[in-house]
């Protein structure tokens, strides 16, 4: 039984005053730890890839023991990744998987869906969408061809990043200090004949994949088995990811890769990178 007593409070004002209620007691119970831990990795953006312990100290006015037991929290955690050459830290893979929940959600695996659906249409060729992580790529979005005889592959997979168009055609846009830092995280490793393992001459070929505007795996992770890829990128130009197609040399000729698949895989990466913002008129300056 609910008792009630004296004059009751119009709806609204009773909701009022609870919401206002529930707002105080939300910023009364904020976790300091748990704040400054958020502050340092909204400390990383677009312009600042990588920062020390001492710089984020100062930037953030808190003592730099407890920088470094936060930073050592986020990193056991896979937010946050320490540069084995220069002690900076930087984000790590995790935020990006917190981020895919919620483009899953808001519309980023949508946009690209229809893209991906087209591209397989047009050719009948398994198509992708791949990020960079480190040394590797993961696939996020996979389309199969319906051939009898096709390269099959499903979203999570992870292939080393110097041997894939997928990972070419984004480490080709990478600063030169960054795809340094890349390189070191693991050795060059042979998985075919085909596979570049010397720095100076991956780096050489990363130029040419710059100019071309995409990328080309020559059974270089695989023998039988050629890919094709172009960068995808945001609003800021940035390239954040992408899109490929992968096939058996039987199919995937050189002569087919660049007169008939280039075209459309570049083509499919433009899109989507229309989607996400970036501007058509700037693409030929960028690829």
């Amino acid at each position: 039984m609910v008792m009630r007593t004296g004059k009751a409070l119009p709806c609204r004002r009773v909701c009022e005053g609870y919401m206002d209620h529930r707002k105080k007691e939300k910023v009364d119970y904020i976790v300091q730890s748990v704040d400054r831990a958020l502050d340092i990795l909204e400390s990383f953006d677009y312009q600042t890839g990588e920062l020390g312990v001492t710089e984020l100290a100062e930037k953030l006015h808190v003592p730099k023991n407890n920088i470094f037991r936060l930073l050592a929290t986020l990193e056991v955690r896979g937010y946050i990744e320490q540069d084995k050459k220069t002690a900076n830290y930087r984000l790590g893979m995790k935020p990006f998987e917190v981020a895919n929940v919620f483009l899953h959600h808001l519309g980023f695996r949508r946009q690209a869906r229809p893209i991906i659906e087209e591209l397989v249409n047009q050719c009948n060729e398994t198509a992708y969408l791949a990020v960079l992580d480190g040394s590797e790529v993961i696939y996020v979005l996979v389309e199969d061809s319906s051939l009898m005889v096709r390269v099959a592959s499903f979203p999570g997979r992870r292939l080393p990043v110097h041997c894939t168009a997928a990972g070419k055609a984004q480490l080709a846009y990478e600063s030169a200090d960054r795809l340094d830092s890349i390189l070191q995280q693991q050795p060059m490793r042979a998985l075919t004949d085909h596979t570049v393992t010397d720095p100076q001459a991956f780096r050489d070929h990363l130029r040419e994949v710059a100019r071309a505007g995409f990328a080309v795996d020559n059974e270089e992770y695989e023998l039988g088995v050629r890919c094709i890829a172009a960068p995808v990128r945001d609003y800021s130009r940035k390239v954040v990811a992408s899109i490929g197609l992968s096939g058996p040399i039987t199919r995937f000729s050189l002569e087919r890769i660049e007169h008939e698949l280039a075209p459309l895989v570049k083509a499919a990466a433009i899109k989507l990178s229309e989607r996400l913002g970036y501007e058509t008129a700037t693409a030929s300056a960028d690829q």
